[in-house]
């Protein structure tokens, strides 16, 4: 999954609800969480409570857009 964004804006970016850094998903991360529409892969919040998807190679951070987590 290619994340089109540079690494330094990556950085910057916060969960809107919590304000907590967020950080690029690994791939056992992603398979934890789930949405309506597909996605390639996610950011999450520092503590794990909350994740975004990518989608097209861009985040989507949008609380209505945030993902599920299964189980």
């Amino acid at each position: 999954m290619k994340l089109s964004i540079s690494d330094e804006v990556l950085a910057m970016l916060v969960c809107p609800e919590t304000k907590q850094p967020l950080r690029l998903a690994s791939e056992d991360e992603v398979s934890q969480w789930t949405a309506e529409t597909t996605f390639e892969g996610a950011l999450v919040a520092g503590d794990g409570s909350r994740a975004y998807p990518i989608r097209d190679g861009f985040p989507v951070i949008v609380i209505s857009e945030q993902l599920t987590r299964q189980g």
